[in-house]
């Protein structure tokens, strides 16, 4: 019981300060779970509750950067996110798990690659449309439907969600990688939040491992957001990169 205490107090810590910084946190609390015994849906269940409040942690840590962000903007994106949360969660309480196990390694890959050349397709992007004399407003459409599928990806299996959505974010136009780690957090937390409750109420969380890892999680994701804010840019990039591929090895190991 000591040793299976310690293996996911350190994988709470852990995923706060990584999804914080990168993402991908619920790559250390979910095997966690499973390797001391928790049934695969109901690990997948309790790594989202644990994991949840560690983004209100790091939403704090980018508390500058969300106030110079409009109002509006942070509602309108939080409802699209609550309303994707719920519909994934939804989703994964009425489908086999290993539906999402062969699933996640492809989606993990082209998010860590699509973030990986977001800076040069953003680029081509805008070459094009200066070129064509085109305004740029479709990037918000392409960025409230692609925060639409991530939240509802999210919902349904949270790993690799901060990739997702600093790749989506990336790619539609965000220049500030600590703005978009900000909305990466704070988004995080609003779809991870209505998942869970959509999880609670369906009874598929393991709540004595959950509790005690959410209360360590936070813990990591205000440390992490403190640590972000001080690295390179080049060096965040780095992070949620090297993240992203070796998640994609592992799980392609897993399948």
């Amino acid at each position: 019981m000591l040793v299976d205490s310690l293996i996911l107090g350190a994988a709470a810590l852990g995923a706060g300060v990584l999804n914080a910084m990168a993402g991908g946190g619920s790559f250390l609390t979910f095997p966690a779970l499973a390797f001391t015994g928790v049934p695969v849906i109901a690990a997948n269940a309790t790594s989202a509750f644990a994991v949840s409040p560690g983004y209100l942690g790091s939403a704090l840590g980018f508390k500058a950067e969300l106030a110079a962000l409009p109002r509006a903007r942070l509602v309108q994106e939080g409802l699209v996110c609550a309303l994707g949360g719920l519909g994934g969660a939804a989703l994964l309480l009425v489908t086999p798990a290993k539906v999402f196990s062969a699933v996640v390694p492809w989606l993990l890959l082209f998010a860590t690659l699509l973030f990986a050349l977001g800076p040069k397709l953003l680029a081509q992007r805008q070459a094009r449309m200066a070129a064509a004399h085109a305004p740029s407003t479709s990037a918000g459409l392409s960025r409230w439907l692609g925060l639409g599928a991530v939240a509802v990806y999210g919902g349904y299996f949270n790993g690799g969600l901060g990739i997702l959505l600093m790749a989506l974010y990336t790619v539609t136009g965000e220049r500030d990688i600590h703005t978009a780690n900000a909305l990466k957090n704070l988004n995080s937390l609003v779809l991870s939040l209505l998942s869970v409750l959509a999880f609670a109420w369906a009874g598929a969380i393991a709540w004595p491992q959950a509790l005690g890892m959410a209360v360590v999680a936070t813990v990591g994701g205000y440390v992490g957001a403190r640590w972000a804010k001080r690295m390179a840019v080049g060096q965040v990039r780095a992070v949620v990169i090297a993240t992203g591929l070796i998640m994609s090895v592992v799980f392609f190991w897993r399948a």
